[in-house]
């Protein structure tokens, strides 16, 4: 009985936060909403990539488009910064090299790479993490098209002035 009076009280909390379009003017359900399947759930399998020059031919659909939403974060841009809308689908063709901008984040890529592999990879610090030891986008982007210059803060003179120099004030 209980168990009962629960079921029941779920369903009319749940009606009370329904869609108004589920009710017609008297407040009486319309349609019973159909049982989800799994099917319904599930997304269109991902295309395979195509036209892949700097990164692995063989990653994963899910993998790339996990990859392309961290360069567009770490660049604060969208898909179409690189990527060519098609003419007769006005749909981004990410094949497609029109972009000159596409040419580009292709050889920052490579820069990238090279920077892990060759070079990060002998910063031999026992207190540096991994993440540490690893260049990305966001390295020098940070959330911007172009990276933004570094500008160190005003020199501050710790002891005492050099020899002839006059005294920071």
């Amino acid at each position: 009985m209980h168990s009962r009076l629960l079921a029941a009280g779920i369903l009319i909390s749940s009606l009370a936060f329904a869609s108004p379009s589920v009710f017609s003017q008297d407040e009486t359900p319309l349609t019973e909403a159909p049982p989800q399947t799994a099917q319904q759930h599930q997304r269109r399998p991902l295309p395979k990539p195509t036209n892949l020059k700097v990164l692995p031919k063989n990653i994963a659909p899910e993998d790339l488009v996990k990859l392309m939403r961290g360069y567009s974060a770490a660049l604060g841009v969208e898909c179409s910064f690189c990527h060519e809308r098609g003419q007769s689908t006005h749909r981004l063709d990410f094949a497609s090299d029109a972009k000159e901008d596409k040419g580009i984040a292709r050889t920052m890529i490579q820069m990238t790479q090279t920077i892990n592999h060759q070079f990060m990879t002998q910063v031999n610090d026992p207190d540096a993490m991994p993440a540490d030891k690893t260049v990305t986008c966001g390295t020098c982007h940070r959330g911007h098209k172009m990276p933004e210059h570094f500008v160190p803060p005003p020199e501050e003179h710790h002891g005492p002035p050099p020899a002839g120099g006059a005294p920071p004030q």
